[in-house]
């Protein structure tokens, strides 16, 4: 059984990067508590760890507040996304390019995705798309690259949501780009120029 806390902290957490809590919005320990089955402490305890990962700030007698993300912080997050990234893919094109697992991997991604789109289940498709970038990130072999990429997570899973809320038709279009990327690996094309325009349909959120 997942411990109070943590089932606080991941639902909260939830809440946030899908923008179903967006920024500015106030949350309330008990109100969440309350949702969730669970008592007023492990709420705290979860806004506490989500306020060291600057998702919210505690304000006194106010509760929590989310944090919105600034347009410049996320430009910083789509910049450090796009140099890792085509990195990583420069590396697998120098080592042979990409091989079974990965193909096996980036198809995968591709289903699931096509998948979400039929069901219209959003949320399921932005874990795709992390899914597919990041299996191109480890597939370099660079554990740092790996490491960086994964800092980034909360907030890409942020960013892929508002876009999705923004434009909904860009679902269609970021299946597209993914289909390029990979035969962009297979026949080694320019991963990453198509990288580059698919990494800026993201500017429709900010």
């Amino acid at each position: 059984m997942i411990p109070a806390a943590e089932h606080a902290y991941s639902h909260t957490k939830r809440l946030i990067l899908s923008g179903e809590a967006p920024g500015g919005a106030l949350l309330s320990e008990a109100q969440l508590g309350a949702e969730i089955g669970v008592s007023r402490t492990p709420v705290h305890e979860a806004f506490l760890r989500l306020a060291a990962e600057g998702l919210l700030t505690l304000e006194p007698r106010r509760g929590a507040v989310v944090v919105p993300m600034s347009p410049r912080e996320a430009q910083n997050v789509l910049d450090l996304r796009e140099a890792i990234e085509a990195t990583a893919a420069a590396r697998v094109h120098d080592g042979g390019g990409a091989d079974d697992a990965l193909r096996a991997a980036l198809e995968e991604a591709l289903a699931e995705q096509r998948a979400a789109i039929a069901a219209g289940d959003v949320e399921r498709f932005v874990e795709a798309d992390q899914w597919f970038h990041a299996a191109v990130v480890d597939a370099s072999g660079n554990d740092l690259a790996g490491h960086f990429y994964g800092l980034l997570r909360d907030r890409q899973q942020r960013i892929r949501h508002q876009l999705f809320r923004v434009r909904p038709e860009t679902l269609g279009d970021s299946l597209a780009d993914h289909e390029a990327l990979l035969d962009a690996l297979r026949s080694g094309g320019d991963y990453p120029g198509l990288l580059r325009t698919h990494i800026a349909r993201n500017q429709g959120a900010l």
